[in-house]
């Protein structure tokens, strides 16, 4: 399995370094330092005419403060291991890139994250970029304030940390584990469409890891609470980092002791059990009834492969 938004390069994140104020600091000055511009879910990046490939648009220090943009509160996100350089991003807003004078311009050219994912023009190792400081910038919004005295929070440890100024407590980035898992009979699999789905598109179970959940028993609960199915034996086939707006995908298989579905109308529409022809031909576009599956940027799609493969 392959699915994207994942790293590929093994980028040195430093995470023993970002403590070292006057260390992060000399990274942000560092004339070699790139950064690139996240505005909301909307990295800035360059795109050839016919968008075949896009990258991120680097930016220099300078050029970021010429934006009107905060360096000292840009993510640090790790040193090229091709030439040492540090890579930052520094998240905005919608609304800042659309209406500031000096921004407006520098940062039209921004694309979705999920579009990117979708379309394949960036190189992986671009995207997990991008994955990775969406992630952070969400976290980052959302923790403006203290969740103990309710003041102010500051940027630490090169966007790593955020640290009450009243109060001294410490928050660090979050990551929300889901489980998003194939369950079968062997032959049949189960694929369910939500009302939140576009038309006619259906996926995999999914749902979140509670507290008190191991793997198991979060699959094996969310499948019961769904379809009304009992399932016997999981495995973990792989996972996926989906900054939307900061989860991990735990992908498994989960084999089914029985069939009858009982479907909870408050989160599914519809569920069934399709036949691996039926499965093929919605990974592919081709149902009979138009009926299809997420694209391979995400996790159901390659779980899906990869039950049709044997490898689940």
């Amino acid at each position: 399995m392959k699915p994207t938004l994942g790293p590929t390069v093994l980028f040195d994140r430093q995470s023993e370094k970002r403590p070292d104020k006057e260390y992060m600091e000399a990274l942000i000055s560092a004339e070699s330092s790139l950064f690139f511009v996240l505005a909301g879910d909307k990295p800035v990046v360059d795109s050839n005419e016919d968008r075949t490939r896009t990258s991120i648009h680097w930016f220099t220090g300078p050029e970021v403060t010429e934006l009107g943009l905060a360096l000292g509160e840009a993510i640090f996100l790790g040193l090229d291991p091709a030439d040492g350089a540090a890579k930052f991003a520094v998240a905005t807003s919608e609304h800042y890139a659309r209406g500031a004078p000096q921004a407006r311009d520098a940062l039209k050219n921004r694309v979705e994250i999920r579009t990117l994912a979708a379309q394949g023009a960036m190189p992986q190792s671009e995207l997990a970029f991008v994955a990775q400081a969406a992630s952070l910038g969400h976290w980052h919004e959302n923790n403006r304030c203290c969740g103990r005295c309710g003041g102010s929070t500051n940027v630490k440890q090169g966007g790593w940390k955020r640290k009450c100024w009243a109060c001294g407590y410490e928050t660090f980035p979050r990551v929300d584990p889901v489980v998003i898992m194939v369950i079968t009979d062997g032959d049949n699999i189960v694929l369910a469409h939500e009302d939140r789905f576009p038309d006619k598109m259906y996926s995999t179970l999914a749902g979140y890891v509670e507290p008190g959940d191991d793997i198991e028993h979060a699959v094996r609960r969310e499948t019961k609470e769904e379809v009304g199915l009992d399932v016997g034996e999981v495995k973990l086939l792989g996972s996926q980092p989906w900054p939307f707006p900061h989860s991990l995908m735990l992908g498994c298989v989960g084999h089914a002791e029985h069939k009858e579905l009982v479907i909870d109308a408050a989160e599914i529409e519809q569920a069934a059990w399709y036949s691996r022809e039926e499965a093929q031909a919605m990974l592919e576009g081709k149902h009979a009834d138009e009926l299809w599956l997420p694209g391979p940027q995400s996790m159901a799609h390659q779980l899906v492969k990869a039950w049709l493969a044997k490898e689940a």
